[in-house]
């Protein structure tokens, strides 16, 4: 058995309600209730100001690969390099807080995190683009559990559940908020007006966590230097998946041979790390915990959540875009997703239990079910408001279910001892940036095989020697009169047209099936959980109906 990890500094004497339940948290301090409120308010605003960095590239990335003259290929890279690094930056966080300490770690990610942004003033290449993309993704790990402590303080140590729903949930709302304001920030192209934004923020952030500090927390040796040889294959691994998955459907999966090699890479990278650890005396991540059952049903289900509320990102946004709608249109859209994750967060926090875990996690996919049932049947007629009471279902599935599925993995991992929490938080960020990769490049995949589909159906079922399309071939054709006097320029300017409307009607059916294969999804979760529950039920039934031993 392994010895104890080595105490850095004396415990201060703290009761035993004040303990921290983990080496690297923060002591559970019975505050004032003005404190309290302060230290929610920091939390807050740390948790949105965290995740508002990624969402501002999200949500201008057309724009920045106009800026740079980037193809879309290329403008890939920019999201892809924020998500490699984040997912790899847990792998080091959680032992960097246990043997560094939280608030020193904190603050000096703070500064990291402004650094980055104050490079953002000065990128003006593509590749400095993708390096504080790195950067960022790296800075913004630490931001997150951060927002989260300092809101946890606002608690009682029996609440701290509550604590960690709301945390979570609006950890969410950086994406939807830098939607809703990136139009009055970049409505004239002044890119550093955005950029000093963000840099405001987090100097905010700085001086709210120096001035008001979490309280101590315990300080271990942890680090061992194998765990360096561990991060390099694993977040080498991670990274190459992420490029796969990114540029997979741009650059389409059978064009670019590089794609099966960087595949092949990441599949032996993160094999050879896993492989690693299973051999260790005193590894980072517990290889023999993964192959539990419970360990990979808490994979299957929190992937497939994921999964599924990366249609609500793809599909509803992109078929918009499609049907020519620019970002002043997606104001008032996403202040609906908006209030769905405040209204799911909230009502998560209000219904807190562990027994409900379960049941939100549930109610979680049903609302995704019903979503998608709402907007199955598109036309090119709908417009953002036919999609505010589906989104503002979806945004409440995603503020409603984060929370209990970090509450069950937690629980599960506190079970077999501190020393699984490492493995876990790694699956947690793994199985929530993969599981919405993966979903935003399988509906991407999918909606364009789709799309190629129906145009030949439409093209087949449209023979140019009908009285129909020659009547609109002739209404095109005057049209364009005006603007060309060669009949030939005309005519290729009515079939230019109509191909365009074929191909309009294409991704409208195509984006349909999108919903729909992912409302059998849903289904298909939904089935999965009840019959665990179910199973559950079952055996404990069993339990109780057998003799008493003794």
């Amino acid at each position: 058995m392994a010895a104890p990890p080595r105490l850095l500094e004396p415990a201060p004497d703290w009761t035993a309600d004040e303990k921290p339940m983990l080496p690297g948290s923060p002591a559970a301090i019975d505050h004032p209730a003005y404190k309290r409120l302060l230290y929610f308010f920091i939390g807050l605003f740390v948790a949105v100001s965290g995740s508002l960095s990624n969402g501002f590239i999200t949500a201008n990335l057309p724009l920045i690969q106009g800026e740079y003259g980037l193809t879309p290929s290329e403008a890939a890279w920019i999201p892809a390099a924020y998500a490699m690094a984040n997912v790899s930056a847990n792998l080091i966080l959680f032992k960097a807080r246990q043997q560094y300490g939280l608030r020193l770690f904190s603050e000096i990610g703070l500064v990291l995190f402004i650094a980055v942004l104050m490079l953002h003033i000065y990128v003006h290449t593509f590749e400095m683009a993708v390096f504080v993309r790195i950067a960022s993704g790296l800075a913004a790990a630490p931001l997150s559990s951060l927002g989260m402590y300092y809101i946890m303080q606002a608690f009682k140590r029996a609440n701290f559940g509550r604590g960690l729903y709301l945390a979570l949930g609006f950890q969410q709302l950086g994406i939807p908020l830098a939607w809703v304001m990136s139009p009055y920030l970049t409505g004239v192209n002044d890119w550093m007006l955005l950029y000093t934004f963000e840099l405001g923020l987090a100097l905010c952030c700085l001086a709210m966590v120096v001035s008001l500090k979490l309280p101590r927390s315990l300080r271990i040796a942890v680090f061992e230097f194998q765990d360096l040889f561990t991060f390099a294959l694993l977040a080498s691994g991670f990274a190459l998946l992420c490029i796969v998955l990114t540029q997979g459907p741009i650059l389409w999966w059978l064009n670019a041979g590089w794609l099966a090699y960087a595949l092949i890479g990441a599949l032996l990278l993160i094999a050879a790390g896993l492989t690693y650890e299973h051999y260790r005396a005193n590894p980072l991540i517990i290889t023999r915990w993964l192959g539990a059952s419970s360990t990979v049903r808490f994979i299957i289900g929190a992937f497939a959540i994921r999964f599924l509320m990366s249609e609500q990102s793809y599909a509803a946004v992109n078929f918009l875009k499609t049907m020519g709608m620019g970002p002043d249109q997606f104001v008032t859209f996403y202040a609906v997703i908006m209030a769905g994750i405040i209204g799911g967060t909230i009502f998560s926090a209000l219904t807190f239990s562990r027994e409900k875990t379960i049941l939100h996690l549930l109610g979680a996919v049903l609302l995704i079910l019903i979503a998608c049932a709402l907007d199955q049947h598109l036309t090119s007629a709908v417009r953002p408001e036919n999609f505010y009471l589906s989104q503002f279902l979806a945004g409440f599935a995603s503020g409603m279910f984060i929370g209990p599925l970090l509450l069950t993995g937690i629980l599960s991992a506190l079970q077999k001892g501190p020393s699984h929490m490492v493995t876990f938080i790694v699956l947690f960020s793994a199985s929530q940036t993969f599981g919405g990769l993966v979903g935003s490049s399988f509906f991407s995949s999918y909606q364009q095989m789709r799309t190629q589909h129906y145009q030949a159906e439409i093209i087949n079922d449209l023979p140019l020697a009908s009285p129909q399309v020659q009547q609109r071939l002739l209404s095109d054709g005057q049209s364009s009169r005006a603007y060309t006097p060669d009949p030939a320029l005309e005519q290729n300017q009515a079939l230019r047209a109509l191909h365009q409307r074929v191909t309009e009607e294409a991704q409208v059916r195509a984006y349909s099936d999108v919903i729909f294969l992912n409302k059998l999804f849903a289904l298909l979760l939904l089935f999965w959980g009840l019959f665990i529950i179910a199973a559950s039920q079952y055996r404990s039934y069993k339990q109780r109906l057998r003799p008493d031993s003794s």
